[in-house]
């Protein structure tokens, strides 16, 4: 991230007065594009300015008319769940001519507007550059034909351009997901789970066409997500002689009475000859050569179809705020920019080296150049294909790190679950296990937490074990809340029976104390002088030195979908308002996101204190508003928000206050946000923060083995491996210590609490909205350090 301004600017200061905003969709369509439109619209009008609809992309600003529509805040009312774009997307062939531009520049300046907001992929963002290059050319043409003034050629100087990437392929260089990507991997990942059950069944093999064109993105990570047995993808083609690993592996795994088989497929998959993988190549091989039961499905559009997750919500809410940001600080020695996501952190870059650096993927696979072209994809992609590679094939037992005199490598790690369940825990746990025996380890199952581990519930686990792992919600070794400091003498024992060399605990809070409490008894116990490690895994996300825990985000989507089937339950009922009750113990996190990504009016959350005061305001805001054509409300309260403005107080309010006006319902969530099978970000985000934490064990190990036998009693061989803004970083647990609130079990200082006033901001309140953070104009960068691998899906 570059430099930091040290003084604060706010929106206050900053005024669109006078300027006016486009906004278009173009190229494919992808789910989100509707919450970024409404947050380009919505941002605009609280900043002054004026902003239009331009309908079906460059073709209605080539054909103007009711094309380019100024719009009020209710246009974008109800469209943040609605998939694909309500303004619409076309192909434009016009638009590629120098006649059909000086159409569109004459139609925008008949408006006034000089700032563009374009939504799409590199073919529409790489238009709206050219288009801004040629802008003064196109103006003097204009003025030169009479059909504008020269006071306008002057007045409109320059055009500023701000993208943001709607592409379910996530095929744009520069940014970790593009717009539509989750949701994407969210059709695919419901059918691979539907189709598992069915393959088990019959004893199947499944080959799975997905979308992504020439990128592999899509079939990587949905290979992650659900353990898929083999992968083609454009940018890593199989090596010569695949046919036959691919069908030995197939068999091996039906031997160990694995019971399906699934095969996933780019569409723009390609051998190392650029020759196309289809996946009725793949399943006509497998029948030949094996004679399993094979089908093919051929996912298609449905990948486009349906409601945005939570993740591409708010992610397009983020991106849309900040393209208003950039076009209000634009000047005309400003390139036009892309607004991008890096690990958690909101960037601009320069749109044509990020456009440059895609066509350079393109060009290294068309020379056959496929490690530089996975590199040219980023750090994120990278990771993915490493990691499906360390855990989709088991090497042979001969070619596993062996002993040696002077440092053993076969160490005995243990694996345990400790707090409440959280989807995603057991796909951390098959990555635990997989890596490890990979790593020449003997990997142990603890079953039940600490209390579990004090009464010597311990196995050795195989690699088949974990098989079919990733999709399972809770969690399957079985999980406690119970600390370890009244069992240390019993578990140190247990350590010392099963010679436990290392231990890696997945859970939240408590696994995070659970760890505090062992460091510190090192000094009476030599058995805690081992490496450890924590792996966040809380659907609560109130863990300190992490940003996201493994399980938040499938609770947000649980959030996310009832809120829009509470919403839609009042469709045929006018002025209701639904007060609504999340988990999250002290922390706001998913009562103040899933707020975001479901529109809310208002979201109460402990870590920002509201009084009486606030809460008559909401309800005159809620009054307000169902004066106009939005006649739903909804406010989200974090279970511990206030002990005495309780989810029942709160609605009590409401219903007397809005009385006339409108009437309230409530309703508590409850245990079914911990619930459910795991999303893709939730499996993805585990799997690799997993495989990354047993790398660091295997290493702590080499480092801490002394004339045979392990010794480590230093504060970094005690780590949370946690997601800090760009990077993934182990951080000792002592040191963490002052950056937790123990009393409330949530960490002093949360990034989520900056996207505050964007939510009310977006819900028509006024305040203030602190731009410190926000993203300044970066370079794209080519390699980035190994030890700054995200953790972005």
């Amino acid at each position: 991230m570059a430099d930091q301004p040290a003084d604060k600017k706010f929106f206050e200061n900053l005024s669109g007065a006078g300027k006016a905003i486009g906004v278009l969709t173009s190229g494919g369509d992808a789910q989100g594009m509707n919450a970024a439109v409404r947050a380009v619209v919505r941002m605009g009008i609280y900043v002054e300015a004026k902003v239009y609809f331009i309908y079906e992309g460059y073709q209605g600003m080539v054909d103007g008319g009711d094309n380019i529509v100024e719009v009020s805040w209710e246009s974008v009312s109800s469209i943040l769940q609605v998939g694909g774009t309500v303004i619409g997307s076309a192909r434009c062939k016009e638009f590629r001519t120098r006649e059909g531009r000086l159409k569109a520049a004459f139609n925008l300046i008949q408006r006034g507007i000089t700032n563009l907001c374009v939504i799409g992929g590199d073919g529409s963002l790489t238009g709206a550059n050219l288009f801004r290059e040629e802008w003064s050319g196109l103006l003097e043409e204009l003025a030169q034909s009479g059909k504008i003034e020269e006071e306008a050629v002057k007045k409109y100087v320059y055009l500023n351009i701000v993208g943001m990437v709607g592409s379910i392929d996530n095929d744009f260089c520069g940014t970790d997901m593009t717009i539509g990507t989750d949701s994407a991997l969210h059709r695919i990942i419901e059918v691979v789970d539907a189709i598992m059950t069915t393959a088990q069944s019959h004893q199947r093999t499944f080959v799975l066409e997905v979308m992504g064109r020439h990128c592999g993105y899509l079939a990587l990570v949905s290979a992650l997500a659900c353990g898929a047995d083999w992968v083609f993808i454009p940018e890593y083609p199989p090596e010569e002689g695949w046919e036959e690993q691919m069908c030995v592996k197939l068999s091996e795994n039906r031997a160990r009475k694995k019971r399906l088989n699934i095969i996933i497929v780019a569409e723009g998959a390609i051998d190392s000859h650029n020759k196309p993988i289809t996946s009725e190549k793949v399943k006509d091989l497998v029948v030949q050569q094996l004679g399993f039961d094979t089908r093919v499905t051929i996912l298609g559009h449905v990948q486009r179809g349906g409601t945005p997750s939570a993740f591409d919500r708010i992610l397009a809410s983020r991106m849309g705020v900040e393209a208003v940001l950039a076009l209000l600080e634009a000047t005309p020695d400003t390139p036009a920019c892309v607004v991008s996501l890096s690990g958690n952190q909101a960037v601009r870059l320069p749109l044509m080296e990020c456009v440059q650096m895609t066509q350079e993927v393109q060009k290294a696979m068309d020379e056959r150049k496929f490690c530089e072209a996975v590199k040219l994809r980023g750090r994120s992609f990278e990771n993915n294909l490493n990691t499906y590679k360390l855990l989709s094939h088991r090497r042979p037992d001969a070619e596993l790190p062996k002993d040696d005199l002077s440092c053993s490598t076969n160490f005995n790690v243990a694996v345990l679950n400790v707090g409440a369940p959280a989807a995603g825990m057991n796909a951390a746990v098959r990555s635990a296990v997989r890596v490890g025996i990979t790593e020449g380890h003997n990997m142990f199952a603890v079953i039940d937490g600490f209390e579990g581990f004090a009464r010597g519930q311990i196995k050795e686990i195989s690699w088949g074990d974990v098989g079919g792992w990733t999709g399972q919600g809770g969690s399957l070794l079985g999980t406690k809340r119970t600390l370890p400091a009244k069992y240390l003498e019993k578990i140190a024992d247990q350590m010392r029976t099963n010679n436990i060399n290392a231990l890696m605990v997945i859970g939240g809070f408590e696994a995070y104390l659970g760890l505090l409490e062992l460091s510190a008894a090192r000094e009476k116990y030599d058995e805690f002088c081992v490496p450890m490690v924590m792996v966040p895994a809380t659907v609560s996300n109130n863990v300190p030195g992490s940003d996201f825990s493994i399980g938040a985000d499938t609770a947000l989507n649980t959030i996310t979908d009832t809120c829009d089937r509470i919403k839609q339950s009042a469709s045929g009922t006018k002025r209701r308002v639904f007060i609504i009750e999340t988990m999250g113990g002290y922390c706001g996190y998913l009562a103040n996101m899933g707020g975001l990504a479901a529109g809310a009016d208002a979201a109460y959350v402990f870590e920002e204190k509201f009084d009486i005061r606030e809460l008559q305001a909401n309800v005159e805001h809620l009054t307000e508003k169902m004066k106009t054509s939005i006649q739903r409300g909804l406010v989200l309260r974090n279970e511990n928000s206030n002990e005495n403005y309780t989810t029942d107080f709160i609605y009590q309010l409401y219903s007397e206050e809005g009385k006339g006006v409108f009437d309230c319902r409530k309703n508590v969530l409850g245990h079914m946000q911990q619930g459910g099978a795991p999303s893709p970000f939730d499996r993805n985000f585990g799997t690799k923060i997993s495989a990354k934490a047993v790398q660091w064990i295997s290493k702590k190990l080499k480092e801490t083995y002394r004339k045979g036998k392990v010794f480590a009693n230093t504060q970094d061989s005690v780590c949370l491996l946690g997601m800090r803004r760009r990077n993934l970083l182990f951080q000792p647990v002592v040191d963490l210590k002052d950056q937790a609130d123990f009393v409330h079990r949530i960490p002093k200082e949360q990034w989520w609490l900056k996207l505050r006033p964007l939510m009310k901001i977006l819900a028509k309140y006024k305040t203030s909205y602190d731009v410190s953070d926000s993203g300044q104009l970066e370079h794209v960068a080519r390699h980035s350090p190994k030890e700054a691998e995200t953790g972005a899906i």
